[in-house]
């Protein structure tokens, strides 16, 4: 009999020794998931807040999801969480590359037909600034108007040029269709004929 008593407490100690050892890695399995989900993440942020910004959220949520579990002892659920952010990170860095490459692309047509838009509205307020008289439908107020409007977007087309030049694709294109619409506004105001390319939205 006291050799049965003495081995109930061995055998409780044991196995509250292994329980003790399971939690201990699955705490630091957890560890090193969130670890590389954050690692992940960090390295393909960037990109993704500035091309594909909508879906960011998701992957901030889901690493916050599992330190909150981790914080609560949930090793399990918050490993589980961690070990799938890594996958969802390297889709989403390869959807902003494709935004990015779409975005190049539109800005390569745009630059293309934009200085001629511009350099045509110029000339005509030149024409229009020296005639003795206006067309109809245009007074001088409304002159003064389009000029104004052709001087910001050729300063905010300026703007473009520069946030391209320094990498951001996506604000290049967020100025170049202002400088377009307003463009357009202009060429409508002075009668000019609106290239076909540049009266279709988008």
């Amino acid at each position: 009999m006291k050799s049965k008593k003495y081995w109930v407490p061995v055998l409780l100690v044991a196995f509250g020794l292994l329980v003790v050892s399971c939690g201990s890695a699955n705490k630091e399995a957890a560890t090193a998931a969130i670890k590389a989900a954050e690692e992940s993440w960090n390295a393909a942020k960037g990109e993704v807040v500035k091309y594909i910004p909508d879906q960011a959220k998701g992957v901030e949520d889901a690493i916050k999801g599992a330190k909150e579990n981790f914080d609560k002892g949930n090793f399990d659920a918050a490993l589980a969480a961690a070990k799938a952010i890594p996958d969802k990170v390297k889709g989403l860095a390869a959807a902003a590359s494709a935004k990015k490459a779409e975005l190049a692309k539109s800005w390569e047509e745009m630059s293309g037909g934009m200085p001629r838009m511009l350099d045509a509205i110029k000339s005509r307020l030149d024409i229009l600034s020296q005639s003795k008289k206006l067309p109809e439908n245009l007074d001088k107020a409304k002159l003064e108007g389009a000029r104004g409007g052709y001087e910001a977007a050729a300063k905010m087309w300026d703007d473009a040029k520069a946030a391209f030049s320094g990498g951001n694709v996506a604000d290049a294109m967020a100025k170049a269709k202002t400088v377009k619409e307003k463009a357009v506004e202009v060429m409508t105001t002075l009668g000019m004929q609106v290239p076909a390319a540049a009266a279709t939205k988008g």
